[in-house]
């Protein structure tokens, strides 16, 4: 943090944009997810559908009410999102048997082995940011505090 940045903390107006913490999160989310774009355009996907995709291939049938939680998205995004996967074959949608409100979220054979073909993927967009080790591991520590704490509000 350069020392204007200090100073400016210290005087502390609350409405500079250098002293939201809200801003620079929003532009790291949105480069970072910028850099996954051009490995998920020959797959077909977008950022959201394939993080809806991790979840289902660490653990699938999940529910779309466990997909949201786990996602921190609601089941107006969630819809939508698990449709269009459905329409290109990689998911299922079922209701449950034992409760018809709750409809699990399977993956077919083709969502199953795009597996094979996205599992690069991490390591590409991870060689770009320039973090040493120990720096991701406090930033993912700390960023999941901060979830963590929202989720309780």
């Amino acid at each position: 943090m350069s020392t204007d940045t200090t100073q400016n903390l210290l005087n502390h107006d609350p409405l500079k944009l250098e002293n939201q913490l809200c801003f620079p999160l929003y532009a790291c989310a949105r480069k970072v997810v910028s850099m996954y774009t051009p490995y998920f355009k020959p797959l077909g996907l977008t950022y959201t559908q394939y993080i809806v995709l991790l979840v289902l291939w660490e653990e699938a049938p999940v529910t779309v009410g466990e997909l949201g939680r786990r996602l921190f998205l609601d089941n107006g995004t969630l819809t939508p999102l698990l449709k269009k996967l459905e329409e290109r074959g990689l998911v299922e949608r079922k209701r449950s048997r034992e409760d018809e409100r709750v409809v699990q979220v399977f993956l077919t054979e083709e969502g199953r082995s795009l597996r094979d073909e996205a599992v690069s993927i991490p390591a590409k967009v991870g060689g770009c940011i320039r973090l040493d080790p120990q720096e991701a591991a406090a930033l993912y520590t700390l960023l999941y505090k901060m979830l963590g704490s929202l989720g309780e509000m």
